[in-house]
């Protein structure tokens, strides 16, 4: 008799442990595909307004600029991307529009940008904002045009 009670004691240890930690993965599994659904919403990670971009990177970067140089840029990464969509980048120049510009955007991450010439007579505060397809606001940059 004690050796079937003993085999009962080292079944029931064996068996309980095993169906306690196959719930626990199986938790930890539904965790992990909800931390995944929650991680592709479309990111923002990084914006900047600057003189050039080189090697698919911001140079130059300010919040004040000169209208002697030409030309400058709103850089912006997204990371992650979930599935292709299209970002936006709207140039405003005292509270006006003046050019909106439509970007794409691919998996899973991906940077981008777009520019503007500068002409003597565009001195002043500018912004641009960034929006997605939804129109909802993703970031705002603020910066001046001097002499």
């Amino acid at each position: 008799m004690p050796s079937r009670r003993f085999f009962l004691f080292f079944l029931f240890c064996i068996v309980v442990p095993s169906q306690v930690l196959s719930q626990e993965k199986d938790i930890s599994t539904l965790q992990h595909k909800h931390s995944d659904k929650i991680a592709t919403k479309l990111t923002l990670l990084r914006a900047a307004i600057c003189e050039r971009i080189k090697d698919f990177a911001p140079e130059n970067q300010a919040v004040v600029f000169s209208v002697t140089i030409g030309k400058i840029f709103c850089f912006t990464h997204f990371d992650p991307v979930p599935e292709k969509s299209d970002i936006y980048h709207s140039w405003y120049y005292r509270d006006k529009l003046i050019t909106k510009q439509k970007l794409s955007l691919r998996p899973p991450r991906w940077s981008t940008y777009s520019s503007i010439q500068l002409r003597e007579y565009d001195k002043g505060p500018w912004r641009v904002t960034i929006t997605d397809q939804a129109n909802k606001t993703l970031g705002v940059l603020r910066f001046s045009i001097t002499n």
